[in-house]
C-alpha cells in the first residue's frame, strides 16, 4: 500500500509542478512578449539590437545556472555550511533541487528569451528593411544569426557551467540567500 500511496504523491506532485510551470511561462510569456514588442516597436535600430543582444545573453546566463546546478557537486558546500558561509545552505538547496532549478533557468526563462529574440529580430529586420528600403528579406538573415549565436552561446556557457559549477552554484546561493 506504501509504495502506491508514493507514486500517486510524486505523480501528483509532478502534475502540480507541471501547472506551475504552465502557468508561470505563460505569464512571464505574455508579459515579456508585450514590454518588448511594445518597447521595440518605439526604438531605434541600434537601441532595439542591444536589446537583442541582452536577451540572448540573458538566456544563455540562465541556461549556465541550469547546467551548473545539475553538476555541482552537494558536498563541497557542506563544509561552507559548516563553516556558516553565506549562501551554502542556498547553494545546498539549489542542488537538491536542481531538475526544477535547471527546469526554470534552462527552460522557463532560457526558452523565453529564445521566443523573445526571434520576435525582437523580427521586428529589427522590419525596422532595417524600412528605413533602407531593403526589397530583400533580411529576416532570414537576421534570424539566422540570432539562433546562431543563440545556440553556440549555449553551447559555450555548457562548458563554463561544467567546469565552474562550484563557483556559479554558490554565486547564486550567495544573492538568492540575502535577505
Amino acid at each position: 500500500m506504501k509504495d502506491t500511496s508514493k507514486k500517486d504523491n510524486k505523480d501528483n506532485s509532478e502534475i502540480k509542478w507541471f501547472i506551475i510551470v504552465f502557468i508561470t511561462t505563460f505569464i512571464l510569456s505574455i508579459i515579456f512578449s508585450f514590454i518588448s514588442t511594445n518597447a521595440i516597436s518605439n526604438l531605434s535600430i541600434f537601441p532595439a539590437v542591444l536589446i537583442l543582444i541582452l536577451t540572448i545573453f540573458i538566456g544563455i546566463f540562465f541556461d549556465i545556472i541550469g547546467v551548473a546546478v545539475t553538476v555541482a557537486d552537494e558536498n563541497e558546500f557542506h563544509a561552507k555550511a559548516t563553516k556558516k558561509a553565506k549562501g551554502s545552505k542556498t547553494s545546498i538547496k539549489l542542488i537538491r533541487n536542481s531538475s526544477r532549478v535547471a527546469n526554470i533557468c534552462a527552460d522557463v526563462i532560457g526558452d523565453i528569451c529564445g521566443v523573445l529574440s526571434g520576435a525582437i529580430a523580427a521586428l529589427i529586420s522590419l525596422k532595417i528593411t524600412q528605413t533602407f528600403a531593403i526589397e530583400f528579406n533580411i529576416q532570414f538573415l537576421i534570424s539566422a544569426i540570432v539562433a546562431s549565436l543563440t545556440v553556440s552561446g549555449k553551447a559555450l556557457g555548457k562548458g563554463i557551467a561544467k567546469r565552474h559549477s562550484t563557483d556559479i552554484v554558490y554565486v547564486v546561493g550567495r544573492i538568492i540567500g540575502r535577505k
